[in-house]
């Protein structure tokens, strides 16, 4: 999403990048580039007029740190501004007060709340929740169908109350059947605004009353850009929200509502919604996040998902491996398969620090999610032997592969050249650095 206003911004800073000292003049030449950047980026033009006056007054006053150069000092104010800006610090959800908490979520038709709802309650089984999903939207067709195969499908239980019921009533069966499962997390999947009028707003505020809710999260639309902060104002001031989910990030939209709305509603970002998967759904970071804007990458974030994918064990077991040199295509495969688990490669590479500097001297063939389709295609065509043994794999047996794979030898040619170059590095690294490769890996 915020690609073009990562290569902009960091445009801005290359051209104060080679000066031994930045003089006001420059300062105020690279803060105009500043300003047209977030603004063409939907950032609401108020927020824009703030953030770059905190900028320009910490820069001017600030002194100069002697491992800093002029310009790494505006960036590193710039990045400290951000991160302010996006809230501060990292917002949790309070869910541990009640027994069962009571997890709210609204938000305007079509923001994708039932979505949200199955994405929060897995993330909240894995932090050792015992979530319910209520379905409270009678208004929807189908919408308590989707919510009980999202159910269905992550083995989470959900709860269809009857039409017609009062908000006290609607409330007490949500209750009453998240103490009947043992749930310490009651999620309530409300009805989708068209009109934000006070008829919607009103029924939303009754329900909201009867339920004493510990949460009240507003799932909005970051692809509707400042439309999405004009509902937040309108929820926040019917409701009082207590946080957001900013859906969609994975979009081409170019993000201005995750800048603004922040400091526009003062309500704090908890999560962002980062794909179509139930897994898609990441706790919101303002400085990982700041540090992603500015092309810094997030490494903690790739080291969580990493983490999800390859325990301390298997990666143990994979570092002996490649130090007897016994990786093999089967590896490979696996390895593939993890890093689609993972993300969209191109969000995955931007978590890592100065990708977006170098990212277009790479080959659009690296950045593109259907290699690892055909790399899948070509190694799932192959024999369980040469797979263990791909140096078996002779011109006849590429032509076969090649066939069954629907590409052809040539792409079967570059695949197992990737993956000779691959194993040796991999035996490399292992014999240099041996059980060290391993110390830094997060550990359960």
């Amino acid at each position: 999403m915020f690609d073009t206003l990562t290569d902009k911004l960091q445009a801005a800073f290359r051209r104060l990048g080679g000066r031994g000292t930045v003089t006001e003049k420059d300062l105020d030449e690279a803060l105009r580039e500043v300003r047209l950047a977030l603004l063409e980026a939907d950032v609401h033009f108020q927020v824009v007029r703030q953030f770059v006056q905190r900028v320009r007054e910490r820069a001017l006053g600030a002194q100069v740190h002697r491992s800093l150069t002029p310009a790494q000092q505006v960036i590193d104010i710039v990045h400290q501004e951000l991160k302010e800006l996006l809230g501060g610090s990292h917002p949790r959800l309070e869910v541990g007060r009640t027994h069962p908490a009571v997890v709210m979520l609204v938000g305007l038709k079509g923001s994708g709340k039932t979505t949200t709802a199955a994405k929060l309650a897995l993330h909240l089984r894995r932090q050792g929740q015992r979530p319910l999903m209520v379905a409270a939207d009678p208004y929807r067709v189908a919408a308590s169908e989707q919510l009980q195969a999202l159910g269905k499908q992550l083995g989470i239980p959900v709860l269809v109350p009857p039409d017609g019921l009062s908000a006290r009533d609607l409330a007490r069966q949500a209750l009453e059947g998240g103490r009947k499962e043992g749930a310490t997390v009651v999620l309530v999947d409300t009805f989708g605004c068209l009109r934000l009028d006070e008829e919607e707003l009103g029924t939303l505020r009754q329900l909201r009353d009867a339920l004493s809710p510990s949460e009240v999260l507003l799932v909005a639309d970051a692809m509707t850009g400042q439309e999405a902060v004009r509902a937040a104002q309108s929820f926040h001031e019917a409701l009082g929200l207590t946080g957001l989910v900013l859906t969609k990030l994975d979009g081409d939209a170019r993000g201005g509502a995750a800048l603004s709305v922040r400091a526009v509603t003062g309500v704090p970002v908890k999560f962002v919604g980062t794909g179509e998967k139930a897994d898609a759904l990441e706790p919101f970071y303002p400085d990982r996040f700041a540090g992603r804007i500015l092309g810094m990458g997030d490494v903690l974030t790739l080291i969580e998902r990493a983490k999800e994918q390859v325990t301390r064990e298997e990666a143990e077991e994979l570092a002996h491996r490649a130090r007897r040199g016994e990786i093999t295509l089967e590896d490979l495969l696996l390895q593939f398969q993890r890093v689609k688990k993972m993300g969209p490669i191109q969000q995955l590479l931007g978590m890592v620090p100065g990708f977006a500097a170098v990212k277009g001297q790479l080959p659009q063939e690296a950045l593109d999610e259907r290699y690892l389709k055909r790399a899948e295609a070509i190694i799932f065509s192959m024999t369980p032997e040469e797979r263990r043994r791909p140096e078996i794999i002779d011109g006849s047996r590429r032509r076969r592969i090649a066939r069954g794979s629907g590409t052809t030898p040539a792409e079967v040619n570059r695949l197992l050249e990737q993956y000779w170059q691959v194993r040796r590095l991999m035996q490399a690294m292992a014999k240099a650095q041996g059980r060290n490769v391993l110390s830094r890996w997060p550990k359960s």
